[in-house]
């Protein structure tokens, strides 16, 4: 039986197959008549792309499409959103699609009443405080994917192609309105972005588990997360059309996001400058770097990847068992077992490295990350070193 429910953790969510149906209503519900849907450009002319504008406009909405998106998008493409948005006398946005779709949304919105450059409000101290909260048109978003958890998130990332980082953009008025988890948009996904979405909602929740620090709520949606995706990743990519399957890996895609408030790591340290520099899928990224970071932290986190094992009820229940467990699962889902394979090679290592120290990531790492820790990890994925 198909699971439908509203949840408001940590925004109001309606979740179920066939809901895209409300997206007028929600946006009405906050005052959206005249609604920019920002996707990406793969996803422009799919059908339920044009099936949501349709929905829009048939009750009465001025909706128009924006999809101007690469898929690490960068400050031309804000930019390009912003003049849309305003030229088209817009009132608020429905981030529609991947992470891509949903933090260009979302930063669209944030931008639309801005004065500053948008890299004032880097996720810095509390340089969120420069922002105008009222220049901050409302959000709804639909994700697409099960992967980003963007669509209960406070921030955005967009790459500086002036210095080749992806940079994290915050405001607490980011988070969307109300967010559509609709499973049945994702049954479309070929299987490299099932798989690839699937591993990076599995990293947001084991590198949240692992960080240090006292936050149990965190842990324990990132274990619940992990426990969802382990039998519903394999099933999805068996059985495509697996609705409630395809309805858990977008919970716990919601749930990794809503954990790693708590912290990354290395996985995402080292997946955010290679995806700027190699224009990587950032969720295949994490899952290439996920088996080296793990073995880098084993010191840190033996005891706690003992009790995840547990849980998930691996047939080892200790930290070889879980490692046993994510090296089948990559395979399973087609990951790069090294980064050559992936496309990556090593002539910017030492480049990678010292980007990764200083991504905002690298502070959750339960070891020290910093560039010495990073081409160690880099050095031991480009050939396959455990």
């Amino acid at each position: 039986m198909t699971l439908r429910a509203n949840w408001n953790y940590p925004t109001a969510i309606r979740f179920g197959a066939g809901r895209i149906a409300e997206l007028a209503e929600a946006c009405l519900a906050h005052a959206i008549r005249k609604p920019l849907l920002v996707t990406d450009a793969g996803l422009a002319q799919a059908p339920i792309t044009l099936d949501a504008l349709a929905c829009l406009r048939a009750a009465g909405l001025d909706a128009a499409l924006f999809s101007d998106l690469k898929p690490n998008p960068v400050e031309a493409n804000l930019n390009a959103g912003l003049l849309a948005y305003r030229d088209g006398g817009h009132d608020g946005v429905v981030a529609f699609g991947g992470g891509s779709g949903l933090d260009t949304g979302k930063l669209i919105a944030f931008m639309s009443g801005q004065s500053r450059p948008i890299w004032d409000f880097e996720d810095i101290g509390d340089w969120w405080m420069r922002a105008d909260p009222q220049g901050i048109a409302p959000i709804i978003a639909v994700p697409t994917t099960a992967g980003t958890g963007s669509e209960v998130g406070r921030a955005g990332v967009l790459t500086d192609t002036v210095t080749h980082t992806k940079k994290i953009i915050f405001h607490p008025q980011m988070m969307p309105r109300v967010v559509i988890c609709d499973p049945e948009l994702t049954v479309g996904m070929p299987p490299k972005i099932t798989a690839g979405t699937g591993m990076d909602a599995l990293s947001h929740c084991l590198e949240a588990y692992c960080a240090p620090g006292y936050h149990p709520m965190a842990d324990g949606i990132a274990l619940e997360g992990m426990r969802l995706l382990k039998q519903a990743l394999p099933q999805v990519l068996a059985h495509p059309g697996d609705i409630d399957a395809r309805g858990d890996m977008m919970t716990a895609a919601a749930m990794g996001a809503t954990a790693f408030q708590k912290g990354l790591g290395g996985m995402h340290a080292l997946s955010h400058p290679v995806g700027a520099l190699y224009d990587t899928h950032h969720g295949m990224t994490n899952a290439v770097f996920m088996p080296y970071v793990l073995t880098f932290n084993r010191s840190a986190i033996e005891d706690r990847i003992a009790r995840v094992a547990a849980y998930l009820q691996l047939p080892r229940t200790d930290f070889t068992g879980f490692l046993d467990f994510i090296l089948d699962l990559r395979a399973r889902a087609g990951v790069p077992h090294t980064l050559p394979e992936f496309g990556v090679d090593g002539d910017r290592a030492e480049e990678i490295a010292a980007m990764a120290e200083a991504d905002p990531s690298a502070g959750g790492n339960p070891v020290r990350f910093d560039a010495a820790a990073a081409r160690k990890v880099f050095d031991a994925a480009m050939i396959g070193r455990l």
